[in-house]
């Protein structure tokens, strides 16, 4: 793939990703604070920044190709919405039980879909992404591992992608299952085994069930609150018993930070609970999501200042974690998170 203008190919001096052995930094939709997410643009910045993977969304289209958005609803990360030639496809519908409207991907061609425009997400937080907006295309799979292979060749160092599967049971329902499509497309790319630079993760668990018998790449549990779209409860998953039923199909999970480090009423960080030894214990690895930079993410005492978007202590925050044994991290600052495993790292970021 040529990269093109919308993200160069990496200089020789980026950023070599932080020493073996520690925690993977995990770029959360790219380098999200920083460029509109889901772009090519950010995950670029994320390589530089020392991320050891890149995470896609994936989403299909209506012909079927696996693109790279947080939602398959769209209007609030591209300019669809501005468009008088797709007004029409806006429409009502329910997704994993609950009622959306807007435009949605699974109405879009890839060549429709590449005529849009990325913007930035949360622009109040983020004002300076705004910059980037209408820069990027909506990127595909296999865009975006030709970045992670040119980029590791550029960089001498391995740097893997982190897919999810966003909403499986929808779009199989719907005649668009995410996952035969997946696996061909990282056959393509040679990555079949737990040695290849991947992970799939997903918040539901059948179908993750079911890839565990389809494929040797490594698989991740993601975990909230609640319960699952395929009706998994969660907190019956992270009893030890229930951790050691993921382990029979999942070789790490992803909890929501705060089932690691919890917070009190007044954003005040408490003792980890036992979840991450838990986890060790059935053989599962841990990654917590996810880290992002303002003080409005950060706990208090990594707060810097008054301003809700203004960046913290995102290092020092990140800092906790690493104390509590996990394996890896999402992050929308992966400069962040290399600076927390630097040795001589001191400051936020």
């Amino acid at each position: 793939m040529s990269i093109g203008a919308e993200a160069q190919p990496l200089p020789p001096s980026a950023r070599a990703g932080p020493p073996p052995g520690l925690p993977l930094i995990i770029a959360h939709r790219g380098a999200s604070a920083e460029r509109p997410e889901h772009t090519l643009l950010a995950y670029a910045r994320a390589i530089e920044e020392g991320a050891d993977f890149i995470e896609p969304d994936l989403v299909a289209t209506k012909d079927h190709v696996l693109v790279a958005r947080h939602e398959n609803e769209i209007s609030e990360t591209t300019d669809v919405a501005d468009r008088p030639e797709f007004a029409a496809r806006k429409r009502t519908q329910m997704i994993d039980g609950v009622e959306v409207t807007g435009w949605f991907t699974e109405d879009f061609t890839l060549d429709e879909l590449r005529t849009l425009r990325a913007r930035e997400r949360l622009p109040q937080l983020r004002p300076g992404n705004k910059a980037f907006d209408g820069q990027a295309q909506i990127p595909t799979l296999t865009e975006i591992i030709a970045l992670a292979k040119s980029a590791s060749e550029t960089s001498g160092r391995t740097i893997g992608i982190y897919p999810e599967t966003k909403h499986p049971s929808h779009f199989r329902k719907i005649g668009l299952p995410l996952e035969p499509v997946l696996l061909a497309v990282l056959a393509e790319a040679g990555w079949t085994t737990a040695e290849a630079p991947v992970f799939i993760q997903s918040f539901e668990v059948d179908n993750l069930k079911a890839l565990r018998g389809q494929t040797g790449v490594r698989l991740v549990q993601l975990m909230a609150n609640g319960a699952s779209a395929d009706g998994y409860d969660y907190s019956d998953m992270r009893t030890k018993a229930g951790l050691a039923r993921v382990a029979n199909y999942a070789d790490a999970i992803g909890p929501e930070r705060g089932l690691v480090i919890p917070r009190d009423a007044n954003g005040v960080p408490g003792a980890p609970t036992t979840l991450v030894a838990d986890a060790h214990y059935a053989g599962l690895e841990v990654h917590p999501w996810t880290f992002r930079p303002e003080n409005y993410f950060l706990a208090r005492p990594f707060r810097r200042g008054d301003s809700p978007i203004a960046r913290g202590d995102a290092a020092g925050e990140i800092r906790l974690y690493l104390e509590a044994g996990i394996d890896g991290l999402f992050s929308d600052s992966p400069a962040a998170a290399y600076a927390a495993m630097r040795p001589d790292s001191r400051s936020g970021n």
